[in-house]
């Protein structure tokens, strides 16, 4: 369990880096600060109890999720932006005014897919969730980690409990596996 201090230690040897790394995603230093702030807020309150050395992979894990948070709401935030935007005074004198029929989805959205290509895109997906699942545990779990947790591979080692070269070796295992079984069903890569 880390004391206060190696928390305490933690957090400021780490801010640095935090920082800079948030500052490369997000792109927006007040933005950066809040995701950093915020994450070091999570570790404290939420793993605070945990060993020091369970600290950096938490930590970098919490940031990259709140990173992640970041973007999601800059998307909704986005999204109404753009759809009120649109809006012209002129429009808001009609009584009979309705926002649905005056908004177009944007080229290449979700929203201006068919109903023929989300079927067909949320069929493929759930394939692609099935045949993950076929994968066998070790695979399975560096597959995830490692491209849908975005975790790189010294990470997923030290969570899986293995070399980084055992991690490589299931990693690609699991990706031809999938290729091939989603070739057989005739989805194209």
């Amino acid at each position: 369990m880390a004391t206060d201090k190696e928390l305490s230690d933690f957090l400021e040897n780490v801010e640095r880096r935090a920082f800079k790394q948030a500052v490369y995603a997000v792109r927006k230093d007040e933005a950066a600060l809040d995701i950093v702030q915020d994450a070091m807020i999570k570790l404290a309150e939420k793993y605070g109890d945990k060993p020091a050395a369970e600290l950096p992979l938490l930590f970098q894990r919490i940031l990259q999720t709140t990173i992640l948070d970041y973007f999601r709401r800059e998307k909704v935030r986005n999204t109404w932006v753009s759809l009120f935007s649109g809006l012209g005074n002129s429009q808001e004198e009609h009584e009979d005014f309705d926002i649905l029929e005056s908004y177009e989805a944007e080229q290449g959205t979700q929203a201006a897919e068919s109903s023929a290509d989300q079927v067909e895109r949320m069929q493929t997906l759930q394939l692609i969730e099935d045949e993950v699942q076929k994968l066998p545990t070790r695979q399975r779990e560096a597959f995830l980690m490692r491209y849908w947790q975005d975790m790189d591979v010294a990470e997923t080692a030290a969570a899986m409990g293995c070399s980084e070269g055992s991690v490589k070796t299931h990693c690609s295992r699991a990706t031809h596996t999938l290729a091939e079984a989603l070739k057989a069903k005739g989805i194209k890569l």
